[in-house]
C-alpha cells in the first residue's frame, strides 16, 4: 500500500531534489514577474468592476467619475510601489512587511503585520479563484450554481502545482500570466483606436437605464455622496493587493536579488496602473453599466432585465465592444482572463508559506512550516492555505461580492506599519551616517516612505469607515484571532525553552549516573516477542533486572509459571495481583513502588509490541502497551523501552527494503 501512495506522490509532484540544488529554484526576472506579481496584475479584472459597481448605487451620473477614482487609485498604487522599492533593499532577506515592523517597531507590531498578512493571502486565494470561478461559470452555463464546487477544485490543482516547487509552477504560470497582459495591451490600444478614430461603439449594458437606490437619487451630494466615493476608492483598492508578496519574495529572485525584486516591483506598477486606467476610460467611453443587483438597479425602456439576464463583467463586456466583428478575440479574452484570476491566487502561494516558515522560525507557528517538502518548497504551508482558502470558499459560496469587502483590509494594515517602520528606519541610520550623498540618499528613502505612510494610513482608515459593516469586521476578527494565536505559540515554545534550559544542576548531573538500573519486562505470554524483549534487557546489563506479569486469569497465571519454569529463565517471574482484572494500575503501582524504595534509580520498562501493515491491525494489536506506555511517559524517572516485532504484513512498509537490506537486517 505504501509503494502505491508513494508512486502516485512521485507521479503527482516528481521526485525529490536534493538541498544543494536549491540554487536551481531561484528565478529570473522574467519569471519571478508572472509569479510574485500575478494578483496585482489580475487585480485590473475585478477592482473596475467593483468600482463602477459601487458608483452605480448613486445612478448613471456617479458612474461618470469612474476614471478619477481609478486614477486617485493608481496614485496610492505608485505610491507603495516606490515605498516597497525601498523595502527590499534595506531588507532583502525575505521577511517583508513582518522583519520591517519587528526590527523597528517592535515584535507586538510584527505580529500583528504578520497576522494580517496571513489573513490577506488566505483572502487572495478565495477572492481570486471565486472570481474566476464566475468567468467560467458566465462562459460555460454547465457550471452555474455549482462556482464554489468549481472553486474548490481550482484550489487543490493549484496546491499539487505549487507542491512541485517554485520554479516549476513559476514556469507554468508565466505563458497565461504574459497572455493575460498581451490580451489587455491589445484591447486598450484597438479600443483607444477606435475611440479617437470614432468607430468605438457602445457595450451592450450602454442601453440600459442605471436607477439610484433610495437615498441617492440626487447623485453624489452630501455626507453620503462623499462617503459612498470614499468606498468606491476602498474597492479599488484592491488593485494594490499582491504588492507586498514581491518583498517577501526576494530570496526565491537570482542574483543581485534586491536589484531585481526593486526592478519587478517598478513592472508591476506601472503594467498595472496602464491596464487599470485604460480598463476605466474605455468602460466610460463604451457606456457600460455594471450594478450589483442588475434586476433591479437596470431596466430597459422601464421595464426590468428578464430573470435569465446574465451580467457579464466589465472586461468581458469591453472586450466584446472593442473586438466587435471579430468574436474570436473575445473569447481569447474572457478565457486568459478567468485563467489569470486563478493563476493570481499563486502570489498567495508563494508568499504564504514563506512568510509561515520564517515566523515558525521564530517560534510563532508550529517548527513543521519552516521545513521544506521533497520538491524544495514549503509544503506544510502551502497546504495550510489550501485548506483555509477551501473553508472560505465554501463559507460565502465562492461570491466574489461577498468576499471582496473582507478584502485588502489587512495589506493596508501591513502597509501602513511597514511605512512607518521604514521611516524609523532611516531615521535611525541617518544618526550614523556622515557621507553627504549617502545622507541625501536616506533622506530621499525616508520622504518616499513617508508619503507611502500617509497614504497608506490614510486609505486604511477609508476602508475601515466603508466596509466595516459591510463585512471587514469578519477580517478584524480573523486578524485579532491568528494574532492571539501567534503570541500562544511563541509562549508555549518560550515557557518549553526555559524548561528544557541546562543549569548547573542539570550540567552536573549529566555527568553522573544513576545509582543503579531497575529492568521490568512486561510479559504477557511466552512467546517470541517476549524472549526478544528479554534478551535486549539483559543485553543492557542492569542492576536489577526482573519480569513482571499481571494476574488477570489465574489459570493462564499458572500456565505461564510453568512454562517459565520449563524453560529455566535466568530471570524471576513476578505477578501482580489483580482483583479488578485491570492491566495498567497495577504496573504503575508497581513501578511507582520501585521508585519510592530507590529514588535514584533508573527504571526501564520493556514492553514488546507488535508492527503491522494495516490499519486495522493496529486496532486489534498494542492497545495495552498502548495505554502503558501512555500513562509511564508521566511518571518521573522512568524510561519506556518499546521492543518491537515485525509481523508478516510489515513488511515492504518501509520503502527500504532491497537484497542488500534484508540481508543485513534480517536478525535482531
Amino acid at each position: 500500500m505504501s509503494e502505491i501512495a508513494d508512486a502516485a506522490k512521485r507521479l503527482l509532484l516528481g521526485r525529490p531534489v536534493r538541498s544543494e540544488h536549491l540554487g536551481h529554484t531561484l528565478l529570473p526576472k522574467r519569471v519571478a514577474l508572472p509569479v510574485f506579481a500575478s494578483d496585482a496584475l489580475s487585480s485590473v479584472a475585478y477592482a473596475p468592476d467593483e468600482i463602477l459597481l459601487t458608483l452605480a448605487i448613486a445612478g448613471l451620473s456617479a458612474t461618470m467619475i469612474s476614471p478619477w477614482v481609478g486614477l486617485a487609485v493608481v496614485v496610492v498604487l505608485l505610491t507603495v510601489v516606490a515605498s516597497y522599492r525601498q523595502n527590499v533593499r534595506a531588507y532583502p532577506s525575505g521577511g517583508g512587511d513582518y522583519e520591517v515592523a519587528t526590527v523597528n517597531l517592535g515584535p507586538t507590531a510584527g505580529v500583528g503585520v504578520a497576522s494580517a498578512l496571513m489573513v490577506d493571502y488566505v483572502l487572495t486565494v478565495a477572492v481570486s479563484i471565486s472570481s474566476g470561478a464566475q468567468y467560467a461559470a458566465s462562459a460555460i452555463p454547465a457550471l452555474r450554481d455549482h462556482e464554489a464546487a468549481f472553486a474548490i477544485g481550482l484550489v487543490v490543482l493549484l496546491t499539487l502545482v505549487n507542491l512541485r516547487g517554485v520554479k516549476e509552477s513559476g514556469t507554468f504560470f508565466a505563458v497565461p500570466v504574459y497572455l493575460f497582459m498581451a490580451a489587455i495591451g491589445t484591447t486598450a490600444v484597438v479600443g483607444f483606436f477606435r475611440y479617437v478614430t470614432g468607430s468605438l461603439g457602445q457595450a451592450e449594458s450602454a442601453r440600459f437605464e442605471l436607477t439610484a437606490e433610495s437615498g441617492f437619487d440626487q447623485g453624489l451630494i452630501g455626507i453620503a455622496g462623499a462617503f459612498l466615493v470614499a468606498r468606491a476608492f476602498a474597492s479599488g483598492c484592491a488593485a494594490l493587493t499582491g504588492v507586498e508578496a514581491i518583498s517577501n519574495g526576494v530570496p526565491a529572485f537570482r542574483k543581485p536579488k534586491s536589484r531585481n525584486a526593486a526592478t519587478t516591483l517598478a513592472l508591476l506598477g506601472g503594467i498595472s496602473a496602464v491596464m487599470m486606467l485604460s480598463i476605466l476610460f474605455l468602460a466610460r467611453a463604451t457606456g457600460v453599466h455594471y450594478a450589483e443587483d442588475p434586476h433591479t438597479q437596470l431596466a430597459l425602456d422601464g421595464e426590468p432585465l428578464p430573470a435569465d439576464y446574465v451580467q457579464h463583467p466589465v472586461l468581458g463586456q469591453l472586450a466584446e465592444t472593442v473586438f466587435s466583428g471579430v468574436p474570436v478575440l473575445f473569447y481569447v479574452v474572457s478565457a486568459v482572463t478567468g485563467i489569470i484570476l486563478v493563476l493570481a491566487a499563486n502570489t498567495a502561494f508563494n508568499g504564504f508559506p514563506v512568510l509561515g516558515s520564517i515566523l515558525a522560525k521564530d517560534g510563532y507557528l508550529p517548527r513543521q512550516l519552516h521545513t521544506r517538502g521533497d520538491r524544495l518548497a514549503f509544503s506544510n504551508g502551502i497546504i495550510t492555505l489550501a485548506v483555509a482558502a477551501i473553508v472560505l470558499i465554501w463559507a460565502f459560496d465562492a461570491q466574489v461580492t461577498r468576499l471582496i469587502q473582507l478584502y485588502i483590509v489587512g495589506v493596508f494594515v501591513s502597509f501602513t506599519l511597514s511605512q512607518l517602520g521604514m521611516v524609523r528606519h532611516w531615521t535611525r541610520a541617518l544618526r550614523t551616517e556622515h557621507q553627504p550623498r549617502e545622507r541625501s540618499r536616506m533622506r530621499r528613502s525616508r520622504a518616499v516612505n513617508a508619503v507611502g505612510l500617509a497614504m497608506t494610513a490614510t486609505v486604511l482608515v477609508i476602508v475601515l469607515v466603508t466596509k466595516f459593516t459591510h463585512g471587514a469586521w469578519i477580517a478584524i476578527l480573523a486578524m485579532g484571532l491568528v494574532f492571539v494565536l501567534m503570541r500562544s505559540i511563541r509562549k508555549h515554545y518560550d515557557t518549553v525553552r526555559d524548561e528544557l534550559a541546562l543549569g548547573d544542576d542539570e550540567a552536573t548531573a549529566a555527568r553522573a549516573l544513576p545509582s543503579r538500573v531497575h529492568a521490568i519486562v512486561l510479559v504477557s505470554k511466552i512467546h517470541r516477542p517476549t524472549m526478544r524483549a528479554l534478551a535486549y534487557a539483559r543485553a543492557s546489563r542492569p542492576s536489577v533486572l526482573e519480569a513482571v506479569t499481571v494476574g488477570v486469569d489465574p489459570d493462564d497465571v499458572d500456565e505461564l509459571m510453568r512454562q517459565w519454569e520449563a524453560l529455566d529463565l535466568p530471570v524471576p517471574l513476578r505477578v501482580l495481583d489483580s482483583p479488578f482484572r485491570e492491566i495498567t494500575r497495577p504496573v504503575l503501582s508497581y513501578v511507582r513502588s520501585v521508585r519510592r524504595e530507590s529514588p535514584r534509580d533508573l527504571v526501564v520498562v520493556y514492553i514488546p509490541e507488535y508492527v503491522v501493515g494495516h490499519w486495522w491491525e493496529q486496532l486489534l494489536h498494542n492497545q495495552s502497551a498502548l495505554r502503558l506506555k501512555g500513562r509511564l511517559l508521566f511518571t518521573p524517572g522512568v524510561v519506556v523501552a518499546s521492543v518491537p516485532w515485525q509481523l508478516s504484513s510489515s513488511q515492504g512498509q518501509t520503502g527500504l527494503e532491497g537484497e542488500g537490506f534484508r540481508q543485513r537486517f534480517t536478525g535482531y
